[in-house]
């Protein structure tokens, strides 16, 4: 067993330019615990590819949970992204899996717990908690699983999504708890033959503003928005659709497409879809952006027009936070944050016309532009703060753990 320990620092890469695993940890957000006080630490295991809403997620919970007395360190399966794209400075340790099913990195995780004195391990993916569970029993730490999407319709590949599906359910078979985004994902995993008293739902949450910015309804020209890491379930052509049909009929606007592409093949295929639409001079491709706020308060309106396989998208909290009225498909936990009519508009996923038809209910004004972004960011801070997701899953860590009592910062 000493042997399996010693070798934990040689078995990963600790990223140099962060706080080294067992040394000092920084407290973000001008927090501090109180000295002598006991705080938890915690081992996120995440993919780390890429920065979309989930890593957001995870971004922010590393920023959060020290103010409930939890520390966060996060294993990355496969190193990209989210290193260089982060708030917070919790270490980081690379452990690259060489292909889908390398369990060497169960080892690693496992050694890693055991070396820096981990007492709980968080997975986030289907890959994170095939490992995790290994590591689980290797080292006897229980394990949380956050589902962000379901598995079982997660991409346009039915073959693969059951094979994933069976593998998320073989590797949860000793998870101690589950934490989902939405209800709607509750009920899935339930659907999947997990108990509900397994299950807890914790809404995704964003920074909330002290008062709403202050912007005049747009007139006449419009500046819409879409979000997202571009693959197929997003429903990108969907919106190009509806929006050669709107161009069509006269509105005057410009798409701002902001993300990056799965996939070079995929990129092609919808940036000559856009053209054969005939809205080559209607859509800006931004790219991947670090500071998602920024562009946001530039869009006049945010539109999802995901197909299926969202849990409780980050951007639509963002944009409701930053006051920018939301069109979305009703999808899984979409509804639970914005309500027809009273928060956003929702339409039905896959529909062209249903979009479009959504979007004109704004541009016509037959759905109040100021109505909507207040009563968001109303909701939002209600709801869907970061503070409020954090106090939820530290919730989650005291149940598996058994320590009921809270650790207060000064």
């Amino acid at each position: 067993m000493q042997s399996f320990l010693d070798t934990a620092r040689d078995s990963c890469e600790v990223i140099p330019q962060y706080p080294a695993a067992g040394g000092q940890l920084d407290i973000p957000l001008g927090q501090t615990v109180v000295e002598g006080s006991k705080t938890i630490r915690v081992l996120h295991l995440i993919t780390g590819q890429y920065f979309a809403g989930a890593e957001r997620v995870q971004d922010l919970l590393a920023l959060r949970l020290p103010e409930e007395g939890f520390h966060l360190a996060f294993a990355c399966v496969k190193p990209g992204q989210f290193a260089s794209s982060r708030k917070n400075l919790a270490p980081i340790y690379n452990v690259p899996m060489a292909f889908r099913g390398d369990l060497r990195a169960a080892m690693r995780i496992a050694r890693i717990a055991q070396a820096e004195r981990y007492r709980l391990l968080h997975a986030h993916t289907v890959r994170t908690a095939m490992v995790g569970s290994i590591a689980s029993l290797l080292t006897r730490l229980p394990m949380v699983y956050h589902v962000h999407s379901p598995t079982a319709c997660n991409t346009t590949r039915p073959l693969l999504n059951r094979l994933a599906a069976t593998v998320e359910r073989w590797s949860l078979a000793g998870v101690a708890h589950l934490i989902t985004v939405s209800e709607s994902l509750a009920r899935h995993m339930q659907s999947q033959g997990f108990s509900r008293q397994k299950i807890a739902v914790v809404y995704n949450g964003v920074p909330t503003l002290a008062r709403l910015p202050e912007r005049p309804c747009p007139q006449g020209h419009w500046n819409i928005g879409v979000i997202a890491l571009f693959r197929p379930r997003k429903g990108i052509e969907i919106l190009l659709q509806a929006l050669a049909t709107l161009k069509q009929q006269g509105m005057s606007f410009i798409l701002h497409a902001i993300g990056d592409f799965e996939d070079c093949d995929y990129q092609r295929h919808i940036k000559r879809s856009a053209a054969d639409l005939g809205l080559t001079d209607n859509v800006r491709w931004h790219g991947f952006v670090q500071d998602v706020n920024a562009e946001l308060v530039r869009l006049d309106m945010l539109v999802l027009p995901s197909l299926f396989g969202e849990g409780l998208p980050m951007v639509v909290l963002e944009a409701m936070a930053a006051g920018v009225p939301v069109v979305a498909t009703d999808v899984e936990g979409v509804g639970e944050a914005i309500r027809h009519g009273q928060e956003g508009i929702l339409v039905r996923p896959g529909d062209p016309l249903s979009l479009a038809n959504g979007i004109r209910l704004l541009t016509r004004g037959e759905v109040s532009w100021t109505g909507l972004r207040l009563a968001a960011w109303r909701r939002q801070q209600e709801m869907f703060s970061d503070r409020s997701m954090a106090a939820g899953v530290a919730a989650v860590y005291r149940r598996v753990l058994k320590c009921p009592a809270k650790v207060n910062p000064v």
